[in-house]
């Protein structure tokens, strides 16, 4: 994993991480997406904690200080944080649900692929290799010496909020979340068996909900498919985080007992 230790740019105000002990047999881990931070998802943990159970919920390497910090990371330094964080949890909890925004939603099935996990909650996950035309422009923009593109954050629908992820899209970062996070497992959800919760925004101009589509189609275990009608990509900021809070709940709960 890359060393970040040099010299640490400051972390965006409500991009910090969190960890909260209860004494709970169930853990969730809540995990952000590229170029995000926990400030997308903190509605998910903070209400996790507030119905009293164990939460982690990391600042990926790279997330929530600066575009030139994300640039030095890829997917073995994001996939190791949220398997650390898994680890925590399951030390000192019976069970481990896992919930992930887009990015965050491929690093959950991606946990759950390493990890026995109880259950998994995604919104708006990556779940697909993109098209070959799509991995050869940025493959050319890359070789052409483009290191970021315009970023793609605070995709939401709600005119009231507004998602601090970064103005850029770091591309070498990008390639390696493709290439090395979904290529490998994107065909391979039909192995992952734990009740999986899916939201998917009808409108979404990030990740295509195709993705989700394809997920539930592939996926080796039972599926609860919410379509979400007026939230875009950062569900958990729009105008459906009450829905999605509630409904993760409950599964949680169902898990739990």
């Amino acid at each position: 994993m890359a060393d970040h230790t040099s010299s640490t740019p400051s972390i965006i105000p409500g991009a910090e991480p969190l960890s909260h002990v209860a004494g709970s047999t169930t853990g969730v881990l809540v995990l952000h997406g590229f170029t995000g931070n926990p400030s997308s998802v903190r509605i998910l943990a903070e209400a996790a904690i507030a119905e009293g159970y164990d939460v982690e919920m990391p600042r990926l390497p790279g997330h929530g200080t600066t575009v030139d910090d994300m640039m030095t990371t890829g997917w073995d330094d994001w996939f190791g944080t949220a398997l650390q964080a898994f680890d925590a949890l399951a030390d000192r909890c019976e069970r481990v649900v896992v919930a992930g925004l887009s990015m965050g939603g491929l690093l959950t099935l991606s946990v759950g692929g390493a990890r026995s996990a109880a259950g998994f909650i995604c919104v708006n996950p990556v779940a697909r290799m993109r098209s070959p035309e799509e991995v050869e422009m940025v493959e050319e923009l890359i070789a052409d010496g483009m290191e970021i593109l315009p970023g793609v954050g605070s995709d939401i629908a709600d005119p009231e909020s507004f998602e601090t992820a970064y103005e850029g899209t770091p591309l070498v970062p990008l390639r390696s979340m493709f290439f090395e996070g979904v290529q490998p497992r994107w065909e391979q959800w039909g192995d992952l068996e734990v009740p999986l919760l899916l939201f998917t925004s009808e409108q979404d101009h990030v990740v295509d909900p195709a993705d989700s589509s394809h997920l539930a189609a592939t996926y080796g275990g039972s599926v609860d498919h919410v379509w979400l009608k007026k939230s875009y990509h950062v569900a958990t900021q729009d105008y459906d985080k009450a829905l999605i809070v509630e409904k993760s709940l409950a599964f949680i709960s169902e898990l739990a007992h």
